[in-house]
């Protein structure tokens, strides 16, 4: 790394990032045909999500929700000034991937509940079994149609962001997979 580089992506965020991309893509592959492998990446997928919740109130500047959540229409503005290829460079996340942060977040959130409502319900194992086991599987089974859902959503939504980090990254002339792999990013261009 050259001397006009700053370190905008601190060793936790990355380590959230990739080991998130692993879980999510370990779990929906092994969805029906390796349940413990599932559960075992969906419990992963939890432990992060809610580190990754405190990591954005007192984590590292560019960790921090403050930094990087904006209101809805600056994120319209920002979105179509890079589809007119004239948005302003952030350091850190720009308005479109603060917003898509959070939708991750809410979406895979919502898959891992309604994953333990399924587990507990139709499987009788896990945190929620206590509650959910019993004779009448309907709790399980009206889980199990939100936990598809907003699964494949949240897959939807991870197309987006690929997309999302392509288009900002050929704008602005800077790798950002890259980035969010070694942490750095170019500080001369602000």
């Amino acid at each position: 790394m050259s001397d006009n580089t700053v370190k905008v992506w601190d060793p936790f965020v990355r380590f959230f990032h990739w080991t998130l991309v692993a879980a999510f893509f370990i779990a929906y592959v092994t969805e029906d045909d390796l349940l413990g492998v599932h559960v075992w990446a969906g419990y992963w997928i939890t432990g992060l999500l809610l580190m990754r919740l405190v990591w954005g109130f007192i984590g590292s500047r560019y960790a921090r929700f403050s930094d990087f959540v904006h209101r809805p229409g600056e994120v319209m503005q920002y979105l179509k000034e890079e589809l007119a290829g004239r948005a302003r460079r952030y350091l850190g996340h720009n308005p479109a991937g603060g917003a898509m942060i959070i939708m991750l977040l809410v979406s895979l959130s919502v898959t891992v509940l309604s994953g333990l409502v399924v587990y507990g319900g139709e499987e009788c194992a896990g945190p929620l079994a206590g509650w959910l086991c019993s004779g009448d599987k309907w709790m399980g089974e009206a889980g199990e149609e939100v936990h598809e859902f907003f699964a494949n959503f949240t897959l939807v939504l991870v197309g987006v962001h690929v997309l999302g980090v392509v288009l900002a990254s050929r704008l602005h002339g800077e790798n950002l997979v890259a980035a969010m792999w070694h942490g750095r990013k170019a500080s001369d261009r602000t």
